[in-house]
């Protein structure tokens, strides 16, 4: 699915292209910066206190996810100024590209980037030594990442549309909101191996966010209605 909408809707343009890499990159570099602070924590702490370790565990999920949303808002100021730069080269005076637009890519590029890591992480895992269920866990480890991970692209994806949007009107209970599911849906992680205690919270979130954004981008039930019906 996430292939899909990266050649359907972005890989035609050139400017989406750019966008979606630099969404990609802020991403990066927001992982990069919670797992510098996660590791140093982790080392500065004592490797035996497992109550301390589960708790630097949970605050590096919540770091994370907080400074996953402060790189979102600067990559939203950063396109807001690229807008103006673009309206002020065109002839027209108008931008090639809307706000809308942006958001959706640049949540694409979240998204791909966060996709793509945890695809990593999966394959190395893959790789072995061991064998997944073995000592009598769960043999739908992989299964069930494979999932997760693509929830997590589409929340991403759905996120930079509220996200923005919220930037964008000034309406900051849109972006408390993706804030708060995201935080929702990274801990719900914590449940696992009870795999239906992440999954299912996660892509319930994704269908309300899902619909969410299709409002706040000018759907309605009237033109899915007529997609349906072919109209």
């Amino acid at each position: 699915p996430a292939l899909g909408l990266f050649l359907f809707t972005i890989a035609r343009e050139p400017l989406r292209i750019i966008i979606l890499i630099a969404g990609a990159f802020f991403w990066l570099v927001s992982l990069l910066l919670s797992s510098l602070i996660w590791f140093i924590a982790v080392k500065a702490s004592d490797p035996r206190d497992e109550a301390l370790q589960r708790g630097l565990l949970i605050f590096g999920v919540i770091f994370s996810v907080l400074l996953q949303e402060v790189f979102r808002f600067l990559y939203y100021k950063l396109l807001r100024k690229a807008i103006e730069g673009l309206v002020a080269l065109s002839e027209d005076g108008c931008s090639p590209i809307s706000i809308q637009q942006m958001a959706y890519v640049a949540g694409v590029g979240f998204g791909l980037m966060s996709g793509a890591f945890s695809m990593i992480n999966l394959l190395a895992d893959a790789l072995g030594p061991g064998t997944v269920g073995i000592h009598g866990d769960s043999q739908l480890y992989f299964l069930t990442s494979a999932f997760m991970t693509m929830v997590l692209i589409f929340l991403h994806t759905f996120w930079g549309i509220l996200f923005f949007h919220g930037c964008e009107h000034r309406r900051w209970w849109e972006i408390a909101a993706v804030v708060v599911m995201h935080l929702a849906v990274s801990g719900s992680t914590f449940c696992n191996p009870l795999y239906v205690g992440s999954l299912v919270p996660s892509y319930l979130l994704m269908a309300i966010a899902a619909v969410w954004a299709y409002l706040l981008s000018g759907g309605s039930a009237q033109n899915v209605r007529r997609f349906l019906l072919c109209k």
